[in-house]
């Protein structure tokens, strides 16, 4: 799909930003760097105690940049090709060019690696060298390393953190192995052309790291070290796309989300390594006092999850399971605060522990628990994996988080009603407050979605769990028609980020769409307009259910202040401060288009849809849509709407599907290579009835 020329998936400058943050970063699920900076990260190795814990910086074997010393008429271009995953910065001469490709490998999760090619003109004979120039060296401030034998030409280290997330808890390993890097590399002039590759592994045991730097050896001398690489990123996409016929800057914008996103989450099939969640500013970032420390949020259930559940549920599972593993942090975190059941906390690590710096966030931003459950929830109404439920932990996780909400609220002999007391909500302008609407919100959604999985299960629901649920405060304002953010807010108070409309979408409170708009228009004009980045696209999404597109497309056109180029790295706030990488963004934005313009909702029995979009858009495919085992394309114009099923339900008790018309009642069986299609309509997707 083309409007406009260039290829969206492909970024290219002949400069640098001036800012480091602002680079490109090369990430898969378990390594992650910025280009040229001198540190990795790996997933889950977390150096400090408590507050302090923080990603471990890993001195970084592949912070290396070709130069060519006094050259003249040298031009230079530095590419990010998202499709690939793979950085390139080229030297270009009239007697050659040179090629720099660095790489994350994606499959092969604990490999980095970079490849230097020198092409010569056909008309020069002398040779050409190129010097690398790299700032590594083998120590860290947060590992105490030390020099173990080469192996297979590679240079070894290993080590521990130096200090662990709790008292007494474990410090994990590092073992790396590297090609060694040369200050220079040289052409001869018998060679028309030669490539040099050089491979980082890091593992957390010094058998893996062999293994991988072994295979990764093999590939290399086999000439299909980066095609396998390529080939995973090619799978990648083809199982999962955006795209539309509509501007260049929103396709650059939807590819590059969807590049960074895809970067983080793990390769399809066994991994091999536990999965340790996403951070607001993703692997490549976390340092000490940079990016949140690299901890886990509500960043990753609420803005990121949906988006990769709905493509990737088995990633999306793996997201979960990181939430399971830290279970018993979230039950001892619930116990220190006095509660029963399971407090998850509003900055996870690896115990699930509480680990943030200060204590006002972590005793009062609770809404984080009912966030963790939400996206169970969503999972469990996509895929109907029982499994993750009854066997792998999830149901243990959903009574445990049921249980703290009862014990988290209070009764109220006066309203009559459970109150929940003394929170902050979304809106981090606001702290100790009464009945956040969100929060209180959350925490009836929790409620009954236990429930609905104990009925599923033939399990008791315990008659607290109802009468909590049923009885909770949810601030309204009879008279105004609209959501109070919480007791005693007055209208016209200055309000951090998103947060009541984030009622009608992703909670799916019940509400007229009177209230809809009326909360919306409330809150847009008193919403700070530098705030966090995902706070735009909940808003277009909102007056996209209520079909104002174009006034869905002022809020979304606001997030474009928070990408910058050429890399299309997105910042946390639109004057360039918090996070940079900023994937909460992204995955808030990738929403606005994923569930905005489709009208995607998860619901206990369907996948709705009621698309919407506006003028300068003319076609959306979003392709790969994952719902009930099947794989979906949906094609949707202006006027008419296309489904197909790409690729059946493998588990043979998922059954086939059927698109329902909400208007007519008209029903479509989905059949494997077959398209259906009808008119711009309101409707949903469900299993085939029998009926």
């Amino acid at each position: 799909m083309a409007d406009g020329e260039g290829d969206p998936a492909v970024f290219s400058c002949r400069s640098l930003p001036s800012d480091p943050r602002l680079m490109a970063t090369v990430t898969n699920a378990y390594l992650g760097t910025r280009v040229y900076r001198d540190i990795l990260h790996v997933s889950g190795v977390y150096n400090g105690a408590a507050g302090d814990t923080h990603r471990a910086d890993v001195p970084s074997p592949v912070s290396v940049r070709m130069a060519v010393p006094g050259a003249h008429g040298l031009a230079e271009a530095f590419t990010l090709n998202t499709r690939t995953g793979t950085f390139s910065h080229v030297l270009q001469s009239a007697d050659y060019a040179a090629t720099h490709q660095l790489y994350a490998h994606h499959s092969l999760v604990h490999l980095m690696a970079f490849s230097i090619t020198i092409q010569r003109s056909p008309h020069t004979t002398q040779p050409i060298t190129v010097q690398l120039q790299t700032s590594f060296v083998p120590k860290s401030q947060d590992l105490e390393l030390k020099r173990g034998p080469d192996f297979q030409g590679a240079h070894y280290v290993y080590g521990r953190t130096l200090v662990p997330e709790v008292e007494g808890g474990p410090c994990p390993t590092v073992h790396m192995l590297w090609t060694p890097v040369p200050p220079a590399l040289t052409l001869p002039e018998e060679e028309q052309e030669r490539s040099w590759e050089f491979l980082t592994a890091v593992a957390e045991s010094e058998e893996e790291v062999k293994r991988s730097y072994s295979q990764g050896l093999a590939l290399a001398a086999a000439g299909s070290l980066h095609s396998s690489h390529v080939h995973a990123w090619a799978a990648l996409w083809q199982g999962c796309c955006i795209d539309l016929e509509g501007p260049l800057p929103l396709r650059q914008a939807l590819y590059g989300c969807l590049y960074y996103l895809l970067s983080s989450i793990p390769p399809q099939g066994d991994s091999g390594f536990l999965f340790h969640g996403i951070s607001p500013g993703g692997l490549s970032n976390g340092t000490q006092g940079e990016d949140y420390w690299g901890h886990v949020f509500w960043d990753q259930d609420t803005w990121m999850f949906p988006n990769v559940l709905l493509f990737y549920p088995g990633a999306a599972r793996a997201m979960l399971e990181y939430r399971i593993r830290t279970l018993e942090g979230a039950r001892r975190n619930a116990r220190d605060q006095g509660y029963q059941g399971a407090k998850f906390p509003w900055e996870s690590a690896a115990t699930g522990r509480e680990v943030c710096p200060e204590e006002i966030y972590g005793a009062q931003e609770i809404h984080i628990t009912g966030d963790v459950l939400m996206a169970f929830e969503q999972y469990y109404y996509t895929t109907q994996d029982q499994k993750l439920f009854r066997e792998d932990g999830g149901w243990k996780l959903v009574g445990a988080v049921a249980q703290y909400w009862c014990s988290r609220m209070v009764w109220s002999e006066q309203e009559q009603c459970y109150h929940i007391k003394g929170v902050m909500p979304p809106d981090e302008y606001h702290h100790q407050v009464d009945n956040s609407v969100y929060t209180n919100a959350v925490a009836q959604r929790s409620l009954n979605f236990a429930a609905d999985v104990a009925r599923d299960f033939s399990v008791p629901v315990p008659e607290e769990w109802v009468e909590h649920a049923k009885k909770v405060k949810v601030p309204f304002d009879e008279e105004r028609k609209y959501h109070p953010e919480y007791d005693g807010y007055s209208p016209g108070e200055l309000v951090k980020q998103a947060d009541v409309v984030l009622l009608g979408y992703p909670l799916m409170h019940p509400m007229s769409s009177e209230v809809r708009r009326n909360d919306l228009e409330m809150y847009e004009p008193v919403t700070e307009l530098a705030g966090p980045a995902m706070t735009w696209s909940m808003f277009a999404v909102g007056w996209l259910e209520l079909k104002e597109v174009q006034r869905a497309q002022s809020q979304l056109s606001k997030c474009f202040n928070n990408i910058t180029e050429p890399f299309k790295i997105w910042v946390e706030n639109s004057d360039g401060t918090g996070a940079v990488n900023f994937l909460t963004g992204m995955g808030g934005f990738l929403q606005a288009v994923l569930f905005g313009y489709t009208g995607f909702r998860i619901t206990r029995c369907s996948l709705r849809f009621n698309p919407a979009f506006p003028e300068d858009i003319n076609k959306l495919e979003v392709t790969g849509v994952s719902y009930l085992g099947n794989k979906l394309k949906f094609t949707i114009t202006k006027e008419e709407m296309r489904i197909e099923v790409t690729v059946p339900a493998q588990d043979p008790l998922a059954s086939p599907l059927e698109a329902v018309l909400q208007e007519s009642g008209q029903r479509f069986p989905l059949c494997e290579g077959q398209s259906i299609s009808f008119p711009m309509a309101a409707g949903w997707i469900q299993r085939l009835s029998t009926e």
